[in-house]
């Protein structure tokens, strides 16, 4: 990625710096950026006496004033981001938020969805529009390619989140020991974390630790709590856990499920530390986050449908948790091209919750369709084998469990979230969960409320 940047190196005037070695090469006024994707040409800019710009140095030559808040975690990222993001707004910050979602400041979207991290030179971009624009926090999602490719190079965070550690990414990161190695290796320096104490695969450094869990003895604690309309919880705060006295408060949010109480409470933490604002002010601005587009993001109330982004078993898993009481028709498929071991475990997943699975495609990409429908279907012992039906079409599925809805149904349609295409072959085509359902609802009997 090349990127326009006057900076003063070595004695030289450049007016760009790029990742891509072809770009020195090719014009004098660029100067090559040595990152860790890109080391195998180094060699080749030496040979031709250019100048190297170590990764770890752009620090210098970007305007970072925002404080950084990273978070990782396989689930709960994009939530936990949004939720830190809409809180410091309300409370009166000037606030920037990067991730899957895209790149937004101060409540106005700047670019649209990219990678949850993105390229080192982008991302020292956008913290430095950040900068200009006077933010002081800059929130961003920290994906485990971003940890291991070395994306992060360089950046000096205020405080790092950890949010869980399930099984995600194999056909990157090959074996779930690597995958955890890569995450934990995250919060192995002295500053701020803020780790999940529920979560016993999490490895960190335990100076200036501090921690929320439901279950486990943690800075921020829940005693009591619902799930069942919206989130309701008693929770109480202490700084120092060897201390006896502890503030407490309520906090209401319409999102669904105890995952996002999780996510609810990493924020909450993160926030009360930075900013020392007491406990309740900032219950009190959680009541004005809505959520985040299509992330348990309720289509209809009557009959109850909801998409999320959920598209391992794990996440899976979480959505299924906060409809334990209902009967759930579930529509899933898993991504081509990806780690085929998740498909089986989301189909038993699947058969060991829901009444009725629409199994169908998600992104396919270059695999048969049918073939990943048949992984999944690997998975589901004949036990917990219900009612099964299988359409290749994702439209002809959602609209075939819309049809078979009963009124005490939850619809979950999982995998895709807010992703507005699906990727068939080498073609991305228009393609929403969300339009589909209401156009499909508007068109039926059963109608939309």
């Amino acid at each position: 990625m090349k990127i326009k940047k006057d900076i003063q190196y070595n004695g030289k005037t450049y007016n760009f710096i790029s990742d891509d070695s072809r770009d020195a090469i090719k014009h004098p006024n660029v100067l090559f950026v040595h990152t860790k994707q890109n080391t195998s040409f180094v060699d080749q800019i030496k040979t031709q006496n250019l100048d190297i710009l170590q990764a770890r140095d752009l620090k210098k030559y970007f305007k970072m004033t925002p404080k950084i808040i990273g978070i990782t975690g396989t689930n709960g990222k994009t939530t936990t981001a949004a939720i830190i993001y809409s809180i410091l707004l309300d409370m009166g910050y000037k606030v920037a938020l990067l991730g899957t979602r895209g790149f937004f400041a101060n409540d106005k979207e700047i670019k649209p969805k990219g990678l949850t991290t993105p390229s080192i030179l982008e991302l020292y971009e956008d913290i430095q529009y950040a900068s200009v624009l006077e933010c002081e926090y800059f929130v961003m999602e920290v994906s485990s390619h971003a940890i291991e490719q070395d994306r992060i190079e360089g950046l000096e965070f205020v405080a790092k989140i950890l949010t869980n550690i399930t099984s995600d990414h194999l056909d990157y990161h090959k074996t779930l020991e690597e995958y955890i190695r890569v995450k934990n290796s995250f919060f192995t320096d002295e500053g701020i974390k803020i780790i999940n104490r529920d979560e016993n695969k999490a490895l960190y450094n335990p100076i200036n630790t501090y921690s929320y869990a439901l279950n486990s003895k943690a800075n921020l604690c829940v005693n009591a709590y619902s799930p069942k309309q919206g989130i309701q919880a008693h929770i109480s705060w202490k700084e120092n856990l060897r201390e006896n006295n502890c503030k407490e408060t309520f906090i209401n949010s319409p999102l669904y499920g105890v995952h996002n109480l999780y996510n609810i409470l990493a924020a909450i933490t993160c926030i009360k530390i930075l900013t020392q604002k007491p406990l309740e002010n900032i219950a009190e601005a959680l009541e004005n986050f809505g959520g985040v587009s299509g992330r348990m993001e309720v289509i209809s109330e009557s009959p109850l449908i909801i998409v999320d982004f959920a598209h391992t078993h794990d996440g899976m898993k979480q959505i299924f948790e906060s409809f334990k009481s209902k009967n759930i028709s579930v529509v899933f498929g898993a991504g081509g091209d990806r780690d085929k071991t998740k498909r089986p475990k989301m189909g038993e997943c699947a058969a060991s919750y829901a009444q009725k699975l629409y199994i169908t495609s998600d992104n396919p990409r270059s695999e048969d369709p049918q073939s990943i429908i048949e992984d999944i279907l690997k998975g589901i012992p004949e036990h917990l084998s219900h009612s099964i039906t299988t359409i290749v079409d994702r439209k002809k599925a959602i609209q075939k469990a819309i049809d078979d809805l009963d009124n005490e149904d939850v619809l979950l349609i999982l995998g895709k979230g807010d992703e507005t295409y699906q990727i068939i072959g080498t073609q991305k085509i228009d393609f929403d969960d969300r339009k589909i359902i209401r156009d499909y609802l508007n068109k039926s009997k059963k109608g939309i409320k």
